[in-house]
């Protein structure tokens, strides 16, 4: 390979890697921009009754919370289904006994998320609602949030995300405050971004509301470990991109092990990562097809890795160029880093500023580059062992012991 060569390759990488933190960046700024509510279209309060429906296997741990919390929010008409999906434990006698309606599903050739959903709409079409509110049995629905959905999706018929976020445990690791950081950024920051700009949201699984008409019962029941993320595309391309609704907030937490939170990172990030891959050209293509430019910038914001990746990846290109320059003398290539690293630190630190630092100390942040280690792996994974089927996490059950998830049938 002659010295031109490499030179070119790696410019065209840097120049690559540049463009998902230019994107990164300008979300980060834009979330920076005040909220609007114009005088005298304030979202009209409406009654009509929704279902809420939580798919949960093995959550006997923290079902009964789950379910208290949102029957607290409910009114008269409303209903809370919970899909005890090839349940071991005793999920389903810990919901009856919070008041919730509980469908118990036993199919262990066909596991996973995706599944449940689909066991439990059919079930709901015998008396459909309004809107459909999707809820994991491990989050927690804060006041008033259920109420918001309600209002946004019901009016609007289109759906509706809620701020999605994960709550660090008492006494959590510095890379457990980060992934937490990390977690607000992509479910919190980067949608605000995206909102100010005029760009649909993506769906995130849990505190999402859906007008009944628009669900495709079907096209749920699969085994796709991201099902949320495909449907809220599938919906956009159909002409009804969600909506973030930043007056309703979920919580989760934890898994209480590291490596349990290993497994559901790589569940997470595989799915997203492939979904990268297969349904950005797709949007890109159906944006340009329909003429509808804010399919662009979902494709765009789709095609932002996650922030750790996104890190590790300038580290690498930063690391090359530093070498060309010094070994070779080429400096081009180190300063488009420069620059694409300059833009990635400050739109983090603007994210901390204007989002984080109510929940994540400013000093927990030196923790990132152990976090970005610690991913190594699950991008690793990705390349040659993918997963592909969902897997439940580890969680402790009431008397604080690890319950190990039973995994399901051609997990790879």
């Amino acid at each position: 390979m002659t010295r031109a060569m490499l030179e070119g390759i790696l410019m065209g990488v840097a120049s690559l890697v540049s463009v998902p933190i230019v994107i990164f960046f300008l979300e980060c700024v834009a979330a920076l921009w005040p909220r609007r509510m114009p005088a005298g279209q304030a979202t009209p309060a409406t009654e009509k009754p929704l279902a809420v429906l939580i798919p949960a296997h093995n959550e006997e741990a923290g079902i009964a919370e789950t379910v208290r919390g949102i029957r607290a929010q409910a009114k008269p008409g409303d209903r809370v289904l919970v899909v005890a999906d090839n349940c071991s434990d005793a999920t389903a006698e810990k919901a009856r006994a919070e008041g919730a309606e509980v469908l118990e599903r036993r199919d262990p050739e066909r596991r996973g998320k995706g599944y449940a959903l689909s066991f439990g709409l059919k079930h709901l079409g015998a008396a459909p609602p309004d809107v459909v509110v999707f809820v994991d049995a491990d989050t927690r629905v804060e006041p008033g949030s259920l109420d918001a959905l309600r209002r946004s999706a019901s009016s609007e018929r289109r759906p509706v995300q809620a701020v999605n976020l994960l709550d660090p445990p008492p006494g959590a690791r510095g890379t457990q405050y980060v992934s937490a950081f990390a977690f607000l950024t992509k479910n919190k920051v980067r949608p605000t971004g995206l909102s100010r700009l005029g760009i649909p949201c993506h769906l995130l699984g849990t505190g999402m509301a859906i007008p009944w008409e628009l669900i495709d019962v079907d096209r749920l029941a699969t085994g796709n470990i991201v099902e949320d993320m495909q449907m809220g595309i599938d919906l956009s391309i159909a002409g009804t991109p969600p909506r973030f609704c930043f007056d309703a907030t979920v919580k989760g937490s934890f898994p209480d092990a590291a490596k349990a939170a290993l497994v559901q990172r790589t569940r997470w990030e595989h799915g997203h990562l492939f979904t990268i891959l297969t349904q950005c050209p797709r949007l890109a293509w159906q944006a340009l097809r329909r003429g509808r430019p804010w399919l662009l910038g979902m494709a765009l914001d789709l095609a932002v890795p996650p922030l750790a990746l996104l890190c590790l990846l300038w580290i690498l290109v930063a690391g090359g160029a530093a070498f060309v320059a010094l070994r070779i003398g080429h400096p081009q290539t180190a300063f488009i880093s420069a620059g694409s690293g300059g833009l990635l630190f400050l739109a983090v630190f603007l994210a901390w500023v204007r989002h984080g630092r109510r929940h994540v100390p400013g000093h927990v942040l030196l923790f990132a580059p152990v976090y970005v280690l610690w991913k190594i792996p699950v991008y690793a994974g990705f390349l040659f062992r993918r997963q592909k089927e969902w897997v439940r996490t580890e969680r402790k059950d009431e008397s604080g012991v690890l319950k190990k998830p039973t995994p399901p049938t051609g997990t790879v």
